[in-house]
């Protein structure tokens, strides 16, 4: 045995000597033991250095950091940056098979409620927990101090250290006791660098305000729909094109009909009569006579001059009883028409509506009478009053929206149907009641979240029932107090903070590891 020891601390010259006395071989001469001399290194590196090449068992192993992969090393140890456990470096090929090995361990622990590190963790590192009495002091708002891993957050410790799973340091961690209360301490350099910007929390009047946006229309009972009530032919049609302006009284068109015809001679006729064998007995049938031409579209004005010409007019004029716009004009010149053909319609613009969408939400903000203000931006024209005249009893079942009419003077004839406009409904106020900006509500899917800020270098995440919200403010019903200060930009950043604490402090509280 102490001859092989002392074979094994033989520099490679003495063990080939040695070799060739014991096997009976040649003598080498100096220039081939020359060549077998080599530089004394570690037994690691001899190993390396000798192991085959296809052999991975026997390939330099290297080691980085999970955090940091810039770090590396060929021996186990820390990371200088983060002090986390430098793992071992896998080579592509063997990393589906090693990660489907970790599903598999991580399926079987689930099983048992924890991984096998956290067991772990808690057999090599006595990581002390907190105990029966620190719970009642957290549920009384007594601050804690508890240390936690930022990888692992179910590693807990009242103590400073490391974490057993990955080594990284703990970290320090304020807890309020209550986990809709958590503290947030941020020096006021940060703030800034953070842009924290911060509102009271005041008492005001909000009032129920929809914005919207509506369409300006005709005023549909500001519509005239002009038909001939006789049968016959347009002799000559006055109006040439669809927005032509037309004033009461003015000729729109001539007629030929039979019809209106007949009709004038029988009212002559009837008068003829009546002179000829007195009045009182043929008064009603004179009568009788001129409502018929009446019916048939004659004016006062035509049937008193056919009284008095005596003559039957064979194109018989029609005149426009109303000013309006043209809005629509089916005829032409020489084309038969009968009582169902619409010759022309008018629209009269000296009022038009503003029909506008209201959410389904907002509906109970709005009534008959309310006041509205318009603008329209493409024909630069704002601050138009007017009022809710009509709200229509069905819902949109596309949009899920409500439509509301409003009526507008229009004696200038500036707004235009059919363009957009921009609509501001004023409901009823709410007086006395807590509000703050909008922009500092954190809203999610289960609570509305706000930052308050208790001291210069404090705050605390508090959640808080939200009632309506309008004009840039929202209504606080609880969860508030007047004169509190409330972040209204970067509290995004805040509330993250406090999740991740709020988090820890379940974990502290209902399971210790």
């Amino acid at each position: 045995m102490n001859s092989f020891k002392t074979v094994k601390k033989q520099t490679p010259k003495a063990v080939l000597i040695l070799s060739s006395l014991l096997l009976g071989t040649p003598w080498l001469s100096h220039a081939q033991l020359a060549s077998t001399q080599e530089p004394v290194a570690t037994e690691a590196a001899v190993n390396s250095a000798t192991a085959p090449k296809n052999n991975s068992l026997n390939q330099v192993k290297t080691y980085t950091c999970p955090m940091h992969p810039e770090v590396l090393s060929h021996e186990p140890g820390r990371c200088p940056k983060c002090n986390m456990f430098l793992v071992e470096k896998q080579d592509t090929a063997n990393a589906a098979a090693e990660h489907a090995q970790h599903q598999a361990a991580d399926h079987q622990t689930s099983e048992h409620g924890q991984t096998l590190a956290a067991k772990a963790s808690s057999q090599v590192f006595d990581t002390p927990t907190p105990k029966a009495d620190s719970l009642v002091k957290a549920q009384n708002h007594v601050t804690t101090i508890k240390y936690v891993c930022p990888m692992h957050a179910h590693i807990i410790s009242d103590v400073p250290g490391t974490c057993p799973i990955c080594g990284m340091n703990l970290e320090k961690v304020e807890t309020g006791g209550n986990t809709q209360e958590i503290n947030i301490n941020v020096s006021g350099s940060m703030q800034q660098a953070l842009a924290l910007k911060v509102a009271k929390v005041e008492r005001d009047t909000l009032w129920k305000f929809v914005e919207t946006v509506g369409q300006i229309d005709y005023d549909e009972s500001q519509i005239t729909h002009i038909h001939a009530r006789v049968t016959g032919w347009i002799e000559k049609l006055m109006i040439k094109s669809v927005g032509d302006t037309v004033k009461k009284d003015q000729l729109i068109y001539e007629i030929y009909s039979p019809d209106l015809i007949n009709a004038q001679d029988d009212y002559l006729l009837a008068m003829d009569t009546a002179k000829a064998n007195g009045q009182g007995r043929y008064k009603d049938l004179v009568r009788n006579a001129g409502l018929r031409l009446s019916f048939l579209g004659f004016n006062d004005r035509q049937i008193k001059q056919l009284a008095e010409s005596h003559q039957t007019q064979y194109r018989v004029p029609f005149y426009a009883k109303e000013d309006g716009i043209v809005k629509a004009l089916d005829v032409r010149d020489g084309m038969y028409i009968q009582p169902s053909t619409e010759v022309m319609s008018l629209v009269d613009l000296s009022k038009v509506w503003v029909i506008a969408d209201v959410f389904e939400n907002e509906q109970s903000w709005i009534a008959k009478g309310q006041k509205a203000e318009i603008a329209v931006p493409a024909m630069n024209i704002s601050g138009i009053e007017g009022t809710i005249d009509y709200i229509y009893p069905e819902l949109d079942p596309v949009t899920r929206s409500l439509r509301v009419r409003v009526v507008l003077n229009n004696a200038d004839v500036d707004l235009r149907p059919k363009t957009l406009a921009k609509v501001s409904l004023f409901g009823g106020p709410n007086k006395d009641v807590l509000v703050i900006p909008q922009e500092a509500l954190i809203q999610t899917g289960k609570e509305n979240r706000v930052i308050v800020k208790q001291t210069d270098d404090s705050f605390t995440a508090k959640a808080v029932t939200v009632g309506m919200m309008s004009q840039g403010k929202a209504e606080i019903i609880s969860g508030l107090n007047e004169g509190e200060r409330v972040v209204i930009s970067g509290q995004f950043l805040l509330d993250s903070e406090a999740s991740l604490k709020g988090s820890l402090m379940r974990l502290s509280s209902g399971h210790q590891h």
